[in-house]
Formats: structure tokens, sequence, C-alpha cells
């Protein structure tokens, strides 16, 4: 029987439950460099004795790649790399507020309504995109009063990362999506940032859609999700 999920942190990842399960564990690369084969394998070895059955990594470049797949990890999902050089940065076109902790369940709504069902958040996740970078901007848009869409930007010195956005489908179309990259590319350009860097699934037409018409590139080698049995 597996032991109740937990999360613990290592030098170089985050490691908990994927989606709050019990027997799929999610392993998020922090600073770099990437593992030594010595340091995968012990994780490996303990996720096993916390009972997990199989594992998965978070968006990895190619070359944080080479150490999961000799340890027998396969690709699970691909996804398209973008950047965006920060010049002419649309500008800001709809108004959005600070998102507040009484926003979460509103948000992860929003983000299961939106996302296919392995990319979706749940409240560990939400967590862990607020915490991936040093500087965090997390803003919600209303439509009537409620949340309807929300975006997570993130700097870590000179580079700009958007975390995350999402809008719910009924308010999709109504531009929510580009005013939310404004907002976040306006807010990255105060802080001098000058490079912001985005991904996607190879699918997601209106998101590559998105991005393109925002000024973003997309660049020649994507990133990858791995994953193995435990």
């Amino acid at each position: 029987m597996a032991r109740r999920a937990r999360s613990w942190h290592t030098r170089w990842a985050r490691v908990g439950p994927w989606r709050g399960r019990s027997d799929i564990a999610l392993i998020t690369l922090a600073a770099p460099p990437p593992p030594t084969p010595a340091e995968l394998t012990k994780c490996l070895a303990k996720l096993r004795d916390d009972g997990y059955a199989e594992v998965v990594t978070g968006a990895l470049s190619p070359a944080d790649t080479l150490v999961f797949v000799d340890a027998g990890f396969s690709t699970r999902e691909k996804l398209h790399l973008l950047d965006h050089d920060m010049r002419n940065v649309p500008r800001r076109s709809i108004p959005t507020r600070r998102a507040r902790r009484a926003d979460h369940d509103a948000v992860l709504t929003i983000d299961a309504r939106a996302f296919h069902d392995f990319w979706v958040l749940d409240r560990d996740g939400l967590h862990n995109a607020l915490d991936a970078t040093p500087m965090t901007r997390f803003r919600v848009v209303e439509v009537d009063g409620r949340p309807a869409a929300y975006a997570i930007t993130g700097r870590a010195s000179d580079k700009g990362y958007l975390q995350r956005i999402a809008v719910d489908p009924d308010a999709q179309g109504t531009g929510l999506g580009s005013g939310l990259v404004a907002d976040a590319l306006v807010w990255l350009v105060r802080h001098g940032v000058a490079r912001t860097l985005v991904n996607t699934q190879l699918d997601n037409d209106a998101a590559l859609a998105l991005y393109d018409a925002c000024g973003f590139r997309r660049l020649p080698v994507g990133l990858c999700v791995l994953g193995r049995a435990l």
C-alpha cells in the first residue's frame, strides 16, 4: 500500500505528488546543474520507498534530459519553447488586479477548464509556480465580478518567464489572453528583463497563435517531459 504522498526538496529539485496523487511523483528541477547519476538513483530509490509507482519530470531542456534518459526515463510530452527579445512589447490593454489567496480556488477551476488533464495544476502545482522564481507577478482578470483568467509571471535576474496563463473557455476569444501577456511583458520590461521565455504543447494552436501575435518567436529546440515506472 502506498504511503501518504508528501513533498520534499533536494539541492537540485522539488519532489512531490503529481496532481495530488499518491502513486505518481513529480520531479521539478530547481537551479542548475541537473542531478548526477548517483543523486538521481538515490532520489528514485526514495520515491519507491515512499510508495510511488511512477515518476514524471517537469519540462526539461535537451541538456537536462541526458541523466534522466540514462536512468530509464522516456518522453511523455514535447513542448515548443518560445522567446521574446522585449522589443516592441504590446501595450497593456485590459485591467488586471493582484490575485489574492481567496482567488486560488477560482484560479484552479479556470486552470482545470482550460488545460488537458495532464497539464492541469493542483494546489501544490500552483504554489510551485508561484515560488519558481525570485520575483513573481500573479494577476487575475474579472468578468462580471468573478475571475475569468489569470497569469503567473516570473523574473530571475534579467530573464522573464510566462509561467502560466489560463483563460476560462467561456471567456476565450475576448482578448483576455493577449491582455494578460501584454500586462506580463510590460511588468518585465519595467524590471529590466532582456529576454522572456514561454513554453506550450506542440498541438496547442491557440496558445501558439497568441504568442506569435504578441511578438514571441519559436526556438528551434524545444522542451520535453519525461517519465518512467519505479
